[in-house]
């Protein structure tokens, strides 16, 4: 019997998505990342060329990245792993500014890649392994932005909180198949990542939680992208994945 364990990976190549990628190489676990750009820091974590698959692809044309996840799963032998995992972790945040004043082209681009895509890629995903009778688990990155509105982050919040609200009905429908996948929506903490970079760096006048972001920072609260990675993948090893589809790394 195989022990090997399948993980697809969004945004990898960068901050807590590349972290998480080196510790499931580093476990000898096969990883497909899925970003803009391959990551040359990941691929130095794969034992072998065959651990680490690489695709430059924009998950803000849903349509492309979704065709092309389904076909290649759909070539996958099912015999050939012990459980499949789709972590959708890949998300932007567009222009720091009040919905008046943003780009309607930054806020079609925020919606697809944080909302529409993961919800693409989980599509084709179930669909394609409707059939595999191994585990299956869909992980979302989500935020605790999606469960608490913030003035100058309506894209991003919205996203967020319809990446919850989607894992919510998902779980609905795969809890009456016979080998239905399991799907949590989890808020990973506040990291140190370019992200936060950009929020505690954004005009005030346009941003007024500016000065909580800096002093998440000048006060040490921020996790490392290796740490809080450690602890969204804890969160797949939990025997009770699952039974809280909207949950939190704080809570544990």
């Amino acid at each position: 019997m195989t022990t090997k364990h399948l993980f697809i990976l969004t945004g990898g190549s960068r901050g807590m998505g590349m972290a998480m990628g080196q510790q499931l190489l580093a476990h000898g676990h096969t990883v497909l990342s899925i970003a803009r750009r391959t990551s040359s820091e990941l691929a130095a974590a794969a034992a072998s060329p065959s651990q680490l698959i690489q695709w430059e692809q924009d998950l803000g044309d849903t349509d492309a990245a979704a065709q092309r996840l389904g076909d290649w799963l759909r070539s996958l032998n099912p015999s050939d792993w012990a459980s499949i995992t789709l972590i959708n972790n890949a998300g932007v945040i567009p222009q720091i500014a009040p919905l008046s004043a943003l780009a309607t082209a930054d806020l079609r681009n925020a919606l697809r890649v944080g909302l529409e895509a993961p919800m693409a890629l989980t599509g084709v995903f179930l669909g394609a392994t409707d059939s595999w009778t191994v585990p299956k688990k869909v992980l979302n990155v989500s935020s605790g932005l999606g469960r608490r509105p913030m003035a100058s982050q309506a894209a991003y919040c919205t996203a967020k909180a319809g990446m919850d609200a989607y894992a919510r009905c998902v779980a609905l429908e795969e809890a009456h198949k016979p080998h239905g996948a399991k799907i949590v929506s989890l808020a990973p903490g506040v990291i140190d990542t370019d992200m936060q970079v950009q929020l505690r760096n954004a005009d005030a006048g346009a941003f007024p939680d500016v000065g909580n972001f800096k002093g998440l920072h000048e006060g040490g609260k921020l996790s490392s992208p290796a740490e809080a990675g450690a602890k969204v993948l804890a969160w797949l090893d939990r025997a009770d994945f699952g039974q809280n589809v909207i949950a939190d790394v704080r809570e544990a």
